[in-house]
């Protein structure tokens, strides 16, 4: 493979992995917090809506990102109640959110756009620009320049999400509510307003995966367009041993089997031919599978994950 080939390959990837690595981190936050979240598919997908439509309303990219980040806080916010507050189920409350997002984003979309329940396509002006070096910048630096803002934030988030986890109050206090809650609570800390906290933090990182999809990646929203990344980003997570650096790792690794997917189709590969489309596509899924049954045994996840507290008196 030649140097542009190369290049192309590693920008391709970062791209692909960006809503990976931001809804990974998401999730690592609302887990060690002790909140299990399914509803990462449908936030990103709700978020995604809301940057659309609202872009296409408004024709202004901050009002496109503030309809995401509103949008992702409050489903978080709905995923508390029924966890925190109300002590439901949260994989039940999780894939409920998942599922009705899913749906509701199409009816809306009908409803408003009539255009079969995607949004009208943006203008370049509402798109996420290039940084460093334009279209051509991605040759130079081996594929690291010519992405836009979103890709770069995601990068330096992974690190400082680490760095909240491991070496602030906040983080340590986080991290033990997860673990051991009653231990928090005998602290005189809230372990309602801990987990509130983390989720609000998930809700804003969906927000920009959500944004990315639709400002970044494609030019319109597309029902089900986040195509099982919700559900990827949460295997990235338990892979990475609910760390933000291993679950940046796993995402990279994703992003890499998606783009390899792109750059195989219609390439014939030696004693075998022109491999089907579907079967390369498939790749960064079954990746997925394999990873959830090979690791979810063995990664031990947060003691109090899924657990509702219930304060002693």
């Amino acid at each position: 493979m030649d140097e542009i080939g190369f290049a192309t390959l590693v920008a391709t990837t970062l791209r692909v992995a960006t809503p990976l690595i931001l809804c990974a981190l998401a999730a690592t936050l609302s887990e060690r917090a002790g909140v299990i979240d399914l509803g990462l598919e449908g936030k990103m997908l709700a978020t995604a809506f809301a940057a659309g439509a609202a872009a296409s309303a408004s024709g202004s990219l901050p009002v496109a990102f503030a309809a995401a980040l509103a949008v992702g806080v409050a489903l978080s916010m709905v995923h508390g109640l029924a966890c925190v507050t109300f002590r439901g189920d949260q994989v039940v409350a999780g894939m409920a959110i998942t599922m009705t997002c899913a749906g509701l984003t199409v009816a809306l979309g009908v409803a408003w756009f009539h255009l079969g329940g995607q949004t009208p396509a943006l203008p370049d002006e509402l798109r996420l620009s290039r940084w460093f070096g334009g279209p051509g910048g991605e040759t130079p630096m081996l594929g690291l320049l010519g992405h836009n803002g979103l890709v770069y934030a995601a990068l330096v988030l992974v690190p400082v999400v680490a760095w909240l986890l491991d070496h602030t109050r906040f983080g340590l206090r986080l991290q033990a509510t997860g673990e051991n809650p009653a231990m928090v609570d005998a602290a005189g800390v809230s372990v309602a307003g801990l987990r509130y906290s983390a989720l609000a933090l998930n809700g804003m990182l969906c927000a920009l995966a959500g944004a990315y999809l639709v400002l970044a990646q494609s030019p319109q929203f597309v029902p089900n367009m986040t195509a099982g990344r919700g559900y990827m980003a949460m295997a990235a997570m338990i892979f990475g041993h609910w760390r933000p650096l291993g679950a940046f790792g796993a995402c990279l690794l994703f992003g890499f089997l998606d783009a390899l997917a792109i750059r195989l189709q219609g390439t014939p590969l030696p004693g075998l031919g022109a491999v089907p489309v579907q079967a390369i596509q498939a790749l960064p899924y079954a990746l997925t599978v394999i990873l959830l049954a090979g690791f979810i045994g063995r990664a031990r996840a947060p003691r109090a994950l899924g657990q509702p507290y219930v304060k002693e008196r």
